[in-house]
């Protein structure tokens, strides 16, 4: 099981598989690296890296909370790269993902290949962090994997549709795990202290960090029923980017699966960029 060491001695968990141009994927908040299985089997012939952040999957917990942020989050995805020899890699962020790679483009851009950002942007619609609020940190009230995966189909119903059961129960196996108490969360309960504490700071323009990434191959991914990137925002992400290509997922919200016909061939295109 591949594991590094940060500089503040966390033991954190990744997977490294395939050859060619690497590509370092980084998931949402309360995500890990099996945000990216789905569109594992299309981004072959590439090198596939995904990162479990701190107190995410399989990496250790922080004793201190504060220190799930961006930033040092950042740092980690940065110090895995190291670990791994590589000076250059592009990044394929999903949600807190794309932040993030915004984050490295506004600092440390020349270790950059390329960008594609999944569902986020600049401005963060509130009805996406109010909806984020109502489960983050919370233990289910669900008792198993199934019944979560029947909640969760009923609750995307209208802005997930044409998803089979199947993908619901594969997803409620990445957010929880199941006890003989019943579920619980597969992620450090306590990153809902670290949003709530940086709730009370107030944010930066992120518009300099998102055109920090002019120069470099950037897709912009957003889905139709998002309520965290509006198409207002989405708009005008291109807008500033203008070399950047964008697409639009019908019956998605956030996030996108990134196995959509219309992610594929964006993400695909986007490789070719850079190879």
């Amino acid at each position: 099981m591949p594991r590094f060491e940060t500089s503040d001695g966390l033991s954190l968990h990744y997977e490294d598989e395939g050859d060619g141009l690497p590509i370092l994927c980084l998931s949402g908040l309360t995500r890990d690296g099996r945000d990216f299985d789905y569109v594992l089997p299309h981004l072959k012939g590439n090198r596939v890296i995904r990162l479990d952040y701190r107190g995410r999957g399989q990496s250790e917990w922080a004793e201190d909370f504060n220190t799930y942020t961006l930033m040092r989050e950042a740092q980690d995805a940065l110090e895995l790269l190291d670990h791994l020899g590589l000076a250059q890699a592009a990044i394929l962020g999903t949600s807190r993902g794309g932040l993030i790679a915004m984050g490295l483009a506004a600092t440390v851009k020349a270790r950059l290949l390329g960008v594609a950002i999944n569902d986020v942007g600049p401005v963060i619609d509130p009805k996406g962090i109010e909806a984020i609020m109502t489960y983050l940190g919370k233990k289910p009230k669900a008792k198993t994997l199934a019944e979560a995966a029947a909640a969760l189909a009923y609750v995307q119903r209208d802005t997930f549709k044409d998803v089979p059961q199947s993908r619901w129960d594969q997803e409620v196996a990445k957010f929880f795990v199941q006890t003989e108490e019943g579920l619980e969360l597969s992620y450090d309960p306590k990153l809902r202290d670290a949003v709530e504490a940086a709730s009370t700071v107030d944010v930066p323009d992120l518009w300099p960090m998102l055109e920090a990434l002019n120069g470099l191959p950037c897709a912009i991914i957003r889905g139709a029923n998002s309520d965290l990137l509006s198409d207002e925002t989405y708009t005008e992400m291109l807008r500033r980017l203008p070399r950047a290509k964008g697409t639009v997922v019908p019956n998605r919200a956030h996030v996108p699966f990134l196995d959509e016909p219309e992610c594929v061939t964006l993400l695909q295109n986007w490789i070719g960029e850079m190879q």
